[in-house]
This record gives structure tokens, sequence and C-alpha cells, in this order.
């Protein structure tokens, strides 16, 4: 088992889940195909200990379980898997000091964008 970051990470990459990894496990896409890879954080499930200590960082409430990943967000869990082939193309990124944390409003917005609303 392992942890996902969803879709609603996306166009957000808040960076507090990276600070609390202990094993650099989480990680961005550094190149151009925004396709492929949309921008957002990813976890290699490879690497991830399973600790969960990035699930509560998360102000976006964008991580979950791979066994709980929401319906909604299944795709993720194989998007999360496929870094595993490309490692060379991801980073483990560095949270600048100028990050704020999401408002309520902030994060209920976000989910409703992807139809969730859990």
């Amino acid at each position: 088992m392992t942890w996902v970051i969803t879709s609603l990470c996306q166009d957000k990459l808040d960076m507090a889940c990276v600070e609390v990894c202990p094993v650099d496990c989480i990680v961005v896409y550094k190149g151009d195909d925004t396709a492929a890879f949309p921008k957002q954080l990813y976890i290699d499930p490879e690497e991830c200990i399973n600790g969960g200590v990035c699930e509560p960082e998360c102000p976006w409430e964008a991580i979950y379980e791979d066994e709980q990943v929401p319906d909604v967000f299944a795709a993720d869990t194989e998007l999360n898997a496929k870094i595993v082939d490309v490692r060379d193309e991801f980073e483990v990124p560095e949270r600048p000091d100028d990050i704020e944390a999401p408002s309520p409003e902030d994060v209920k917005k976000n989910k409703e964008k992807w139809s969730y609303d859990g």
C-alpha cells in the first residue's frame, strides 16, 4: 500500500507535504508534457514507505491511501505509478517561503471544480 496525490493538487503545489516526508518520495514533474503529467505533486510508489505523515499536512486534502482514493480520482493512482518509469523527469521540490495556506473556502471551491464532495 502507498499514498496517492490526486488531481486536487493540480496547479496548487503547496508542498507542505514535501517538508514532512522522511524519504523524499514526493516529487514534481520537471518536463514540458503537462498532458502526460499535469502540474501537481506526485508520490513515487516505490519510494513511499507508507508513513502517512504527508496526508494531514496537505491543505488541499489531495492525498489518500491508494485503496481509499475516491472514484472520481481513480486515474490518479495509475498516474502516480507511471512516474516509476520516468523518474529522471521528476525531482523533489523545495517549498518557497511565500506560499500561503488556502482558506476553507478555497479548498471547497477546488473540490467543487473536480466534482468531489468528500
